[in-house]
């Protein structure tokens, strides 16, 4: 019998991340230990408070069984008490926030509860890849918003066709932003609310990386909408914050109505996360030493890779917040040929900037620029930093 794949499993490419990972078994296979920049997957450990908390979580839950599909009340209780801490906002633990399996299932199941075929849905162009293949499995459709240095990710919102305007359900916004580090200020902020608001659009807004800043604080697009917090949605994780990338635990928090509909759709979809996975995200929402020496931590990095690019010629692309460099590549040389040249010449594996744009009006944003996330050991930044320092670009 003949084996076909959906249309919309035709429809898309390979995700990016994947590639990359195929990317570093190859060079494994050959015999080469590559520093690996490509997919934002800390390789230091999760930090120790964390891994106590489960540890101890493990036995106390051991006959639990299934967990509540929305997370345990604790731990949404966890949640809103950080974000009262964290951005001044109160919001109903019980009926404003629900738990996720990290950021990446929630953003890409969102669009199912809200987006009908043919429905529109804006993405930034660089950006996540689920905010668009959570669209297109939901049979909508993506329409782009060029994030550049430039334009330091704010829309143009006067830019956005009046068609597309008034069929869009869903906008989504980063802060800061992915993969280029520039922060929503409030001001932006309010002006995509008072954008989301005229069109009876939902404002999403994914700040995973809002912990990973080298200035000041970036604000939540919650501090805009009010106390019943109109037509928002805030999806967070631990993943970026406190180094649990693999241990799959987050959250959406906001309008009632909004997390109504979400949590009807994640009851049909997955089981929740597991009680004593919620446990240790407990213990680390509890705890700010961990993501200030963490913040710490990144920001040399950053600063490391930085100077090495300048000496090898290239320019100062250093992002003011979050996990990634978005480094423009040599002059006259695309994002696919400079990660291919730092592989050859350095064993480093990056992420080619258009493996994660799409076009936007017959321009790929993403062209002539690579990805670093800055997720290895210092010591491998080091030698990294030493490697890239030595090319004449």
């Amino acid at each position: 019998m003949d084996i076909n794949p959906s249309t919309r499993v035709s429809s898309i490419g390979v995700y990016a991340f994947a590639a990359v990972d195929a990317k570093v078994a190859d060079l494994k296979a050959q015999g080469i230990t590559p520093i690996d920049f490509g997919v934002g997957d800390y390789q230091d450990p999760t930090p120790p408070l964390i891994r106590k908390a489960c540890k101890k979580a493990v036995d106390e839950h051991a006959t639990d069984g299934y967990p509540s599909y929305i997370g345990a009340q604790a731990y949404r209780e966890a949640v809103a008490a950080w974000l009262r801490r964290r951005f001044d906002v109160t919001l109903d633990p019980r009926t404003q926030i629900t738990s996720t399996i990290g950021s990446k299932e929630g953003i890409f199941n969102f669009a199912e509860g809200f987006v009908n075929p043919g429905d529109y849905v804006i993405c930034p162009s660089p950006g996540y890849p689920p905010y668009k293949r959570g669209t297109l499995f939901a049979e909508g459709k993506a329409y782009f918003v060029a994030v550049t240095h430039k334009n330091k990710c704010r829309y143009d919102f006067k830019k956005i066709p009046a068609e597309v305007a008034s069929n869009t359900r869903i906008m989504w916004v980063t802060t800061p932003s992915s993969p280029l580090g520039y922060v929503a200020d409030l001001d932006f902020l309010k002006a995509a609310y008072e954008f989301t608001q005229k069109h009876g659009i939902i404002l999403a807004s994914d700040e995973a990386y809002s912990e990973l800043y080298f200035g000041d604080a970036p604000p939540s697009a919650l501090q805009v909408a009010g106390p019943s917090f109109d037509g928002v949605v805030q999806f967070h994780s631990l993943s970026k914050r406190s180094v649990m990338t693999g241990w799959r635990v987050g959250w959406a928090a906001g309008d009632k109505r909004i997390i109504d509909v979400f949590k009807k759709v994640k009851t049909n979809i997955d089981s929740g996360t597991p009680n004593f996975v919620q446990d240790a995200a407990i213990a680390a929402l509890a705890d700010e030493k961990h993501v200030e020496k963490l913040r710490r931590t990144v920001k040399r990095k950053r600063n490391l890779i930085c100077t090495a690019l300048r000496k090898a010629g290239l320019k100062n692309c250093k992002n003011p917040a979050g996990l990634y460099l978005w480094q423009k590549a040599p002059d006259g040389m695309s994002g696919e040929d400079f990660a291919k040249l730092l592989i050859e010449k350095c064993h480093i594996v990056t992420t080619p900037g258009e493996w994660l744009s799409d076009e936007v009006d017959g321009v790929n944003p993403g062209a002539g620029h690579v990805r670093f996330a800055f997720v290895p050991p210092m010591a491998e930044v080091k030698d990294a930093a030493e490697r890239i320092s030595k090319l004449a670009l």
